[in-house]
This record gives C-alpha cells, structure tokens and sequence, in this order.
C-alpha cells in the first residue's frame, strides 16, 4: 500500500470550531438492546478531547442499512443516548443529518457541546457518494474529523465525500489504527508472522497472497487448512474443503517456497462425526483421518508446534481463529495461542496486532482482547488494508493536504 500522510488532532485548535466528527456508532443491537459498547467506548476519547479543547462537536455516523429510506428501528437516537453515558456528559439529537433541522441544531451548539445527528443512510446518497450529500454535511462543520476506520474502506458521503469540502483530520481512533497497521506490515520489526484463520481460501486468497510478500511464517488454520492439506495429497476425511480450489492451494504454497516465506500448516488435528457441542472426539495426525469424520480444530502437537513458532516472532498479524471456537471443546487450539500471544506480548517481546470480527470475538472468548498491542474492530477495512487495497477514506485524509483550506 502507498503511504498515506495525513493531519491529525495534534495539527488542529478546535476551540469555537463546529467539528463535523464522522465516527461509526453501528454497535449490534437485539431487542433493542445495544449488545457491545465497543465502538461507543472507542470513540469517546477522541469526542472528550475535542469537546474539552472548546470544540463544538457534531457527529455523523451510519446504522445498519436502512438501504436510503427512514427506517424508524435503524434510528441514531437510542445509540446517542448510550454515547451520553459513556461520555458523562449531555449529547443532543437532531432528528436529521442534513436540512434545516441538523443546520439549526449545528448552529445552536456552544463551545464544548456535542450534537448526535440521525443516520446517514436514511438518504441514498450516503452509499452513492452523492456530491450534493457531501455539500449539505459540509456545511454544517468548520472542519472534518474521520475517527471511522472501520468505514474508512467505504467510498461514502460522510467518509470521503465531505473531505472534498472542509479541512480534513484523522481523529485519535483512526490514528491508532493506522500507527498498528503500519507497525504490522508496512513497517513491522522482523520476523513477522500471521495467523490466518477462516472457513474458505476463496474469500482470503488476496489477503494470503499479499501477506506472502510481507511476512516470514504464515500459519494457517480453520477450515482453509484443510484445503492446503487436502491439495498435499492427505484425505481429510468429511472435513470442510473446497475441492475447486486445490491447484490454488499449491499455486499459493509453491509462491511461498519462493518467496522463502514459511508456510505452516497443522501437523495434527480433533476430529469428530457430528458437528454438535458434546460430540466425542479424538486426536489423530494430518495423514491419519478416517472417513467421515471432520476436523474441527488444531490437535496438541500443532498447538506445540505454533507456540515455538511465536517464541521466534517479534511481530503478529491474526486475523481468523484456529478452530470452531465458539464450540467446545474446538475453542482450545484458538485459546491456548491467544494466551501464549498475550503472554509474549505482556513480556515485551511480541507485538502483536489482531482483527476481523471472528478474531475478536475469539480473544475476547480467551480473557486476551485487552493484552494484545492492538486489536482492531474495523472488520472489513481491517481486512482490505491487509489485502493492499486503497482505502477510500484514507485517500481523502491525504487528499486535503494538497489544497490549502483555512482552518
């Protein structure tokens, strides 16, 4: 990926400044419940010191996908009454995020204060990127801040859009993200590792073949080893594979030999016949799987073996767990490494950068999610940063640096 430059809140005095701040309160909801306060919580320092520097701070953000139209279910407000709670302090709401409406409700705000406005995805031209949108958000702030990596990835309105129109910053949320992903890959201390998890090679085949070019051992686990293993020559049984992918699977272990990049793959695995919690189990090597039965995680020698391999790293990228993890006992290969991750990187000597919806949930499923250097929440943008891709919002932060906006 091009490097990207960028200014952040170090380069900015937002006293008596209406901040357009773009964060991503899409926090999963049930019942209508919020069910995790992560990205609520992650956001909060970037909105505390921006209010607390006297700045005037309106927040635009998406939910789910109402698809342009207002879908009452899908409304900001009950999500900035949480942020209220988080930020101790009062946040109001304008029941629109352009129109008169959120103009009146921007331009009421006193130094400090902080305006929630409603979904931007109640209007098509969120998604389209529709430059009239762009204007009509614009003109609410004095400057941009983007705090949403995790949206970062879409070529949005409210995430590159408004850029075009206002000086632009990186809030401190996309700033840490970006100074862990450059320690991760872009500039990382060798030897480098990932561990790559995830049900199919189809829908990680960029990712593993830019990581080919960027890290010394790549482990692979899931269901996608059973793939590499399959195209090894080994029966795996009625383990999950995908048969059309086999000649990919060698193209991808031959691209590795060449590139000197250690390819490690399970060397044992717990099998079972009946993919249900309870369901007997037993360990067996890579070239001794009955029919019908499934591998559904990483055996003790493996686990052995990727401890080793850790002890040799001085950097960790994960994306992905081992095994079934939310299915005892298949969670106990993803738990043990993340443990052995942590406690390498509590010690000092591994730095250790994970992300992607399922990983998350694994390290938080382990007791780790809060030992490791950085853990991303950013789900798909994580994901296409690895690949090296261009991001769309990050391009529009660099962008503002080549015209000259006064602040």
């Amino acid at each position: 990926m091009a490097e990207l430059s960028f200014n952040t809140l170090d380069n900015l005095n937002p006293a008596g400044k209406r901040i357009l701040l773009r964060a991503d309160l899409n926090v999963p909801v049930k019942d209508g419940e919020i069910t995790d306060f992560n990205r609520i919580e992650r956001i909060v320092p970037t909105i505390r010191e921006l209010s607390d520097k006297g700045g005037r701070v309106i927040i635009i953000s998406h939910f789910d996908r109402p698809k342009g139209k207002v879908v009452p279910a899908m409304s900001l407000q009950p999500i900035a009454e949480a942020l209220a709670t988080k930020l101790g302090k009062p946040v109001s709401f304008a029941h629109d995020c352009i129109g008169p409406d959120a103009e009146a409700a921007a331009m009421s705000l006193k130094d400090g204060e902080v305006l929630v406005l409603e979904n931007t995805r109640f209007y098509p031209g969120e998604e389209a990127n529709a430059p009239d949108l762009a204007t009509a958000l614009a003109k609410l702030g004095d400057v941009y801040v983007n705090d949403a990596f995790s949206a970062a990835h879409r070529a949005h309105a409210s995430t590159t859009g408004v850029a075009d129109h206002l000086p632009a910053f990186a809030g401190r949320l996309m700033q840490a993200e970006l100074t862990a992903l450059d320690t991760a890959l872009e500039n990382p201390d060798h030897p480098v590792g990932a561990i790559i998890g995830g049900a199919k090679i189809s829908t990680k085949l960029t990712l593993l073949e830019n990581l080919l070019e960027k890290v010394d051992v790549l482990i692979v686990g899931g269901a996608m080893a059973n793939t590499f293993l399959a195209a090894k020559g080994y029966n795996v049984g009625k383990s999950l594979k995908e048969e059309d992918m086999l000649d990919t699977a060698r193209q991808i272990m031959e691209k590795a030999k060449a590139r000197n990049c250690e390819l490690v793959l399970p060397v044992d695995v717990v099998l079972t016949q009946d993919f249900i919690a309870g369901a007997p189990t037993t360990v067996a090597g890579v070239a001794d799987i009955p029919d019908g039965w499934m591998a559904l995680d990483v055996g003790p020698e493996t686990v052995t073996l990727l401890k080793e391999k850790l002890s040799t790293l001085k950097t960790l990228v994960w994306n992905g767990p081992l095994g079934v993890f939310e299915l005892p006992p298949f969670d106990i290969g993803t738990t043990t490494i993340a443990l052995e991750a942590a406690r390498l990187t509590k010690a000092g000597t591994l730095k250790t950068i994970a992300g992607g919806g399922d990983t998350v949930s694994a390290l938080r499923h382990a007791g780790v999610l809060h030992d490791m250097t950085y853990v991303s929440t950013a789900g798909g943008a994580f994901l296409e940063w690895m690949e090296g891709k261009i991001l769309p919002g990050l391009t529009a932060l660099s962008r503002t640096l080549e015209r000259t906006i006064p602040i």
